[in-house]
């Protein structure tokens, strides 16, 4: 990325940026045939794809990833345009990117890959697709939680939370795998008063079916 003498964007590249957040796909496209540069990044290292994932511009991350926009760049707050799609839950955005064959091993900055934040806020939709990515549903991220775990223990234990337990058993998350301390997911359903999740982590783990 270049810059201006007091360190502003060229005009074609802050036209980009801008044209990305607003979900103006004519206005990308005009900032790239004046010569923007499509990883040029704001003063939070955003790139225009991350922008426009933020903000779920799917015509406009289409028309990047077609442009060759990299969905692994990383911005100041250790996000990146695949990351940003398990916090904002976004299926459409997740197809958008796909073609741009993200790193789905490239952590957040609590240590996450995407599925977690997605278990956690239960953007259900979300995590029965991205399961069928080959995204690792073991992962531990620096708490020491899986998204299994995650969805138990900051999820409301309500159907969407449910649901997103259900699927992530179905996908290959391991019961059995517990926080620092070894508690396991159905040690927190049981400790938080989880009655229909403690019985279907109870199912896929009969070992632990006797609770302490």
């Amino acid at each position: 990325m270049t810059t201006t003498s007091a360190g502003a964007l060229p005009v074609p590249d802050d036209e980009l940026l801008r044209a990305a957040e607003a979900g103006d796909a004519d206005g990308v496209a005009a900032a790239l045939r004046s010569g923007a540069d499509i990883e040029a990044r704001d003063a939070n290292r955003r790139t225009a794809l991350l922008l426009a994932a933020t903000h779920d511009r799917v015509a406009v991350a289409r028309l990047l990833v077609e442009k060759g926009a990299s969905a692994d760049a990383v911005d100041d707050r250790q996000d990146t345009p695949w990351l940003v799609t398990g916090v904002t839950g976004s299926v459409a955005m997740l197809e958008a990117l796909l073609p741009a064959k993200p790193d789905l091993t490239i952590r957040n900055r609590y240590g996450g890959v995407s599925v977690i934040p997605a278990s956690e806020r239960g953007h259900v939709d979300y995590v029965r697709r991205v399961v069928q990515t080959g995204i690792d549903v073991n992962h531990v991220n620096d708490l020491g939680w899986t998204a299994l775990l995650e969805a138990v223990i900051l999820g409301d234990g309500g159907p969407r939370h449910q649901e997103i337990v259900r699927i992530l058993l179905e996908a290959g998350a391991d019961p059995a795998i517990g926080d620092k301390d070894g508690v396991t997911a159905l040690d927190h359903a049981r400790a938080k008063g989880y009655a229909e999740m403690s019985s279907i982590l109870t199912q896929a783990n009969p070992a632990e079916a006797r609770p302490n």
